[in-house]
């Protein structure tokens, strides 16, 4: 491990050098600071305005050393996002844990993620708002292979218990249930984040049951 010391403005900060699994990777104090300034100010300005600098003045990192690990704000912001979806999805499968009711299974998939958007509105934002979704979904952190197999292995299983409509694909059912979070989330925003999504899960939940339910 090598340490180098980098003065910001007036404060003098460590960078530990060290590797995880053969990777370079950043200190978790300083990776913390990171994803709160990218979180900040990727949800607050436009993605084309916002620049690295501004991150590195915000979490007191140097410019370099982001572009070194990153390559570039795109690689930045979609590595952000990536870890904190990968917390949702870890907060899924916990959650999961001994629901066997197919349809209270897919309730709580739908409360957990309107409960994490509403606490960590700044991931929502930049998730549904503000990424350049063309550039994001060549990258391989669009894929999310982990949740979304998780959310098709439960469609599907509803689907062959003769439950959930045959007539279209798994990933269709789970385009129609998530698109209803979005565009919850998108309101919520626009109406001035006024009263709780979580709150209101059940009875919306309620509606999309009713559209990817078996038909008749």
């Amino acid at each position: 491990m090598s340490v180098r010391h980098i003065r910001i403005g007036w404060v003098l900060i460590d960078e530990d050098k060290h590797t995880q699994n053969g990777n370079k990777v950043l200190k978790p104090a300083i990776q913390e600071k990171l994803e709160a300034a990218v979180l900040e100010i990727f949800s607050e300005a436009d993605f084309h305005q916002a620049n690295i600098r501004t991150v590195a003045r915000k979490a007191g990192v140097s410019f370099s050393t982001i572009y070194s690990y990153y390559g570039s704000k795109e690689g930045l912001v979609f590595a952000v996002v990536d870890v904190w979806l990968g917390k949702l999805t870890e907060r899924i499968v916990d959650h999961l844990q001994g629901i066997e009711d197919l349809k209270e299974k897919l309730r709580k998939v739908f409360w957990l993620q309107l409960d994490y958007y509403e606490k960590n509105p700044g991931l929502g934002k930049i998730l549904f708002m503000t990424l350049p979704m063309k550039t994001w979904m060549a990258d391989r952190t669009f894929r999310q292979k982990k949740m979304i197999n998780l959310f098709l292995e439960v469609l599907r299983q509803g689907q062959k218990e003769g439950i959930l409509n045959p007539n279209v694909r798994a990933g269709v059912l789970l385009d129609f249930m998530l698109g209803f979070v979005q565009r919850s989330f998108f309101m919520w925003v626009s109406r001035g984040q006024k009263g709780s999504l979580a709150a209101q899960a059940n009875a919306t939940f309620e509606m999309v049951w009713r559209g990817i339910s078996r038909p008749g």
